[in-house]
């Protein structure tokens, strides 16, 4: 069974800085698709940024530059290092393993507040 478990969510002021991780347990992670999606108050959930297996990775456009995704195998955790933080990227942020179009799990969410 994967069970995903996020950390690094907090309160930061207008261009600072956070690093959320997520941590995987299991066998698979490695071999899976890894992303991190956010859902705001009153807003569907969105795709924040994504990294493949082989480390390809993508981004929202409206976190290009600012967030950076990455993966360690070894410690079967992924990063999302954020900076120049805006309020508006005040959300509920998931981890999200995609190991095959008929296996994802999602992680319970950390808070990320960015306010003045």
């Amino acid at each position: 069974q994967v069970q995903l478990v996020e950390s690094g969510g907090g309160v930061v002021q207008p261009g600072g800085s956070l690093k959320l991780s997520c941590a995987a347990s299991g066998s698979i992670f490695s071999r899976s698709a890894m992303g991190w999606y956010r859902q705001a108050p009153g807003k569907q959930r969105e795709l924040v940024a994504s990294i493949t297996s082989g480390a390809n990775t993508n981004y929202a456009d409206s976190v290009k530059g600012r967030f950076t995704i990455s993966r360690d195998n070894d410690k079967n955790t992924v990063y999302l290092q954020m900076n120049s933080l805006k309020p508006e990227d005040t959300a509920v942020y998931y981890c999200n393993l995609r190991f095959s179009l008929y296996f994802e799990v999602w992680g319970q969410g950390t808070l990320v507040t960015v306010s003045s």
